[in-house]
């Protein structure tokens, strides 16, 4: 165990959780397989605007989103394209469909970029989250990394279980990076798979924040503080709040 600072005082954490998250701040920053270290800064900022957006909100309040029209109120960074894509996934993802991710991804948003939109926009929301439920304040951005995306699309990707391309572990050609060895293959892992590296910068950090495969499996042992009946009621209520399909 270790301890985090809490503000008025130093809560005792968990060492690995601790590591991971300070890990997901580094990577978030960092050049990505799309998008180059200012870039994933910029929408993980935009991600974090989304809440001060009044479109978002009025799409939000309406049956359906696809009848409101306007512009986003937006930090002037990105890509018109790419902050709908941001605002969307960040404030109203349950109700987009496979139309609007054809549309979002023939425009200044490849197919590609939105996987790692994707998960950035559910990295920062987690290190939000998981700051805002102990009380602190909202931490600064890690300054921008410098270097190059590297722009590898895995061969075998095919759009065949997904609206965006996935990679199946029958698929991984040599020459691929693999997103598999570590956490697993179920489809929550090969949703991301277009992007690997998405999967670690986003698994890494979700299986310290909930369960671990072989902890989810084992229902003979508690590996959390609360037991395995509340993580699953915590779970499932957010789930439903949020429209979660899965």
């Amino acid at each position: 165990m270790t301890s985090i600072d809490v503000g008025e005082g130093q809560l005792p954490i968990r060492t690995e959780l601790a590591m991971v998250v300070e890990d997901a701040w580094r990577r978030l920053t960092q050049p990505g397989t799309w998008w180059g270290g200012a870039q994933r800064r910029a929408i993980a900022a935009e991600a974090r605007n989304t809440r001060n957006c009044g479109l978002c909100r009025r799409r939000k309040d309406a049956l359906s989103p696809y009848t409101v029209d306007g512009s986003h109120d937006d930090l002037g960074e990105l890509h018109d394209d790419v902050v709908e894509a941001i605002h969307r996934l960040a404030s109203d993802a349950g109700r987009i469909t496979e139309r609007w991710v054809r549309e979002i991804t023939s425009s200044a948003v490849s197919e590609e970029g939105y996987v790692e939109i994707i998960s950035i926009v559910a990295i920062i929301t987690a290190l939000d989250t998981f700051d805002h439920a102990l009380g602190r304040p909202q931490r600064p951005l890690p300054a921008a990394q410098p270097g190059e995306p590297g722009r590898q699309r895995p061969k075998g990707a095919k759009r065949n279980l997904a609206w965006v391309s996935t990679l199946a572990p029958e698929d991984v050609e040599p020459s691929d990076p693999n997103p598999y060895p570590i956490h697993g293959v179920s489809n929550i892992h090969r949703a991301l798979s277009l992007v690997p590296q998405e999967v670690f910068n986003f698994f890494d950090l979700d299986v310290e924040l909930y369960l671990g495969k072989e902890e989810f499996f084992d229902h003979e042992h508690e590996h959390r503080a609360i037991s395995r009946a509340q993580i699953e009621l915590v779970a499932g209520r957010a789930s439903a709040i949020n429209g979660c399909f899965y």
